[in-house]
C-alpha cells in the first residue's frame, strides 16, 4: 500500500507576487491520498457550486480562503449499529465517529505537507455549542456529500451511499485550492421507500407520506445531549430533596446520564438506521427473505421495552400510546430556550405538531419591537406550516410584541396575562387563535 508520505505532489502553483499559491490540485491525486488515509469513498465541491449556498457565507466567514470541499464517507459495521443492546450500537458509533475525524485529520496533514491550506470541522460533537439552540455546526456534512455523489437523503434524513447504505459517517474538509475536476450527484436514490424506518422508529418521526417530525427525533434520540441534558439538570435543580428527585428521574435513567457523561453521550434511537436495508453491500438478505429480515433486525427494535421520551402534547406522544404501548412513556421538557427572535421564527417548521394542527386554518402577523425588530407571517393550514418574512395575506390574528417579552414568554418565564397589561404583548384578533397556536408548538 502507498504510504500518506510517498505521493508526489499534487498540487500545481502559481505565483502571485513574492508567494506561491496553490492554483489546481490533480483530483485522481487527491482521491487516491483520501483513499490511503482510511476513507472509503471521497468526492469534491466547488465552494461557489449552487448546493453550497446555503452554507457558503458561514463557511467564508470562518474560512475565507476556501475554494474547495472534499467530502469524504467512512463505513461502519452494520450488525452493531443493529443490536437493540444500545450500547453497543453506540460503541459503534462513537468509534467509528473518532475514526472518521482521524482519517480527515490526516488527509489534512499530507495537504498542510504539500503548502496548502487545509482544515477538518468535526464530523460530529463537539460543535459550536454556544450559539444552542441555533445551527451549531460549522458544516453541513450532509448535502455536500449528495452534492460530491456519496449518495442520496432517504426518506429518514440520512444519507445513503450506493454502496455501503446509511452505514456510513460522513466528514467535510475545506481547502484553499481549486480541483482538477469535480463530482456530481449520482442521478438515482438507493432509498427503497420500503418504509422499514418508519415501522422501526419509536417516536413517530418518520411519516408515510416522508414527513419528518424534527422535534420527536431530537427529543428522544438526543435525550443526554444538548436540550435533554438541560432538562435533566433542571430537574435536578426543581428537586426539593432526594426523594423528590427519585420521583422525577429513575436510578437507570440517573446511571445512563453518568454513563454518558463519563464515556461519551448515548443515542437512545437511530432505529432508522439500523432498519435501512438499503445500499449494494446490505440489501442482500432483505432481498432473498423479508419476513426473516423483519424477524431479525426489525422486530427485536420495535418489541424492546425501554423509554420513551416525549414532550406533554406532541405528536409523538400520541404515537407511541398507539403504536407501542408497551414501551413506557417519559414526558419531559424541551430544554431549550430561543435566544432570539430570528431563531424562533427558524425553529417554527421544525418543531411543527401537525397532529396537533387538525382544524387550524389561520394567518398570523408578528410584529417584533424592542431589542430585535422583524416582521413575520405564520400560516397553518391543512396541517401544513409556512413562515414567511414580512407581513403577507389577510392576518387572523394580529400579535405586536416586545422581542425579549415573547422570549421570556416562551420560557415561561414570563407571565401572558401580565404583558397583555402591561401592552408588551398586544393581540388583534381572537385570543384562542394564540391558544391554537401554542397547541402546535408544545416544546
Amino acid at each position: 500500500m502507498t504510504k500518506l508520505d510517498d505521493h508526489p505532489s499534487v498540487i500545481r502553483f502559481r505565483k502571485t507576487g513574492s508567494h506561491l499559491r496553490p492554483q489546481e490540485i490533480d483530483v485522481e491525486r487527491l482521491r487516491q491520498i483520501c483513499l490511503d488515509a482510511g476513507a472509503d469513498d471521497v468526492g469534491f465541491v466547488a465552494i461557489d457550486r449552487h448546493e453550497v449556498d446555503d452554507q457558503r457565507a458561514e463557511i467564508i466567514g470562518l474560512y475565507p480562503w476556501t475554494k474547495s470541499l472534499i467530502s469524504i464517507v467512512c463505513r461502519m459495521n452494520r450488525e452493531p449499529i443493529r443490536s437493540p443492546a444500545r450500547s453497543v450500537a453506540n460503541l459503534e458509533f462513537h468509534h467509528a465517529g473518532d475514526h472518521t475525524n482521524e482519517v480527515a485529520s490526516k488527509i489534512v496533514s499530507v495537504l498542510e505537507a504539500e503548502g496548502m491550506r487545509a482544515v477538518n470541522p468535526s464530523m460530529g460533537f463537539p460543535m459550536e455549542v454556544d450559539r444552542f439552540p441555533g445551527k451549531i455546526w460549522v458544516v453541513s456534512h450532509k448535502p455536500i456529500a449528495v452534492a460530491a455523489g456519496l449518495g442520496q437523503i432517504g426518506i429518514h434524513r440520512n444519507v445513503i451511499h450506493p454502496k455501503f447504505g446509511n452505514f456510513i459517517l460522513l466528514a467535510t474538509i475545506l481547502i484553499d485550492a481549486e480541483i482538477s475536476d469535480q463530482s456530481r450527484p449520482i442521478d438515482f436514490n438507493p432509498c427503497l421507500e420500503c418504509k422499514l424506518c418508519v415501522a422501526a422508529c419509536p417516536v413517530g418521526a418518520i411519516a408515510l407520506d416522508g414527513h419528518f417530525d424534527f422535534t420527536a427525533c431530537l427529543t428522544h434520540n438526543y435525550r443526554e445531549f444538548m436540550g435533554g441534558f438541560t432538562d435533566w439538570v433542571e430537574q435536578v435543580a426543581d428537586s426539593k430533596n432526594a426523594r423528590d428527585y427519585r420521583s422525577r428521574v429513575d436510578d437507570a435513567e440517573t446511571v445512563s446520564m453518568w454513563q454518558s457523561l463519563s464515556f461519551e453521550a448515548n443515542y437512545k434511537a437511530a432505529y432508522c438506521m439500523a432498519a435501512c436495508p438499503a445500499g449494494d453491500d446490505v440489501i442482500g438478505p432483505f432481498l432473498a427473505d423479508r419476513k426473516g429480515f423483519l424477524n431479525e433486525v426489525v422486530n427485536p427494535l420495535q418489541e424492546k421495552v425501554e423509554p420513551i421520551y416525549v414532550i406533554p402534547g406532541s405528536d409523538a406522544e400520541l404515537y407511541v400510546g398507539k403504536r407501542f404501548p408497551h414501551k413506557r412513556v417519559r414526558r419531559i421538557g424541551g430544554g431549550r430556550r430561543l435566544r432570539s427572535v430570528h431563531t424562533f421564527l427558524g425553529a417554527l417548521p421544525h418543531a411543527f405538531q401537525r397532529h396537533a394542527s387538525e382544524g387550524i386554518e389561520a394567518t398570523y402577523h408578528f410584529a417584533f419591537t424592542g431589542e430585535e425588530t422583524t416582521e413575520a407571517t405564520v400560516i397553518i393550514r391543512d396541517k401544513t406550516i409556512r413562515v414567511e418574512p414580512g407581513h403577507v395575506d389577510t392576518a387572523n390574528l394580529q400579535i405586536v410584541a416586545d422581542s425579549q417579552t415573547w422570549l421570556g414568554f416562551l420560557a415561561k418565564e414570563r407571565n401572558l396575562i401580565w404583558a397583555l397589561i402591561r401592552r408588551k404583548i398586544r393581540l388583534k384578533g381572537s385570543p384562542r387563535l394564540l391558544i391554537a397556536f401554542g397547541k402546535c408548538f408544545p416544546s
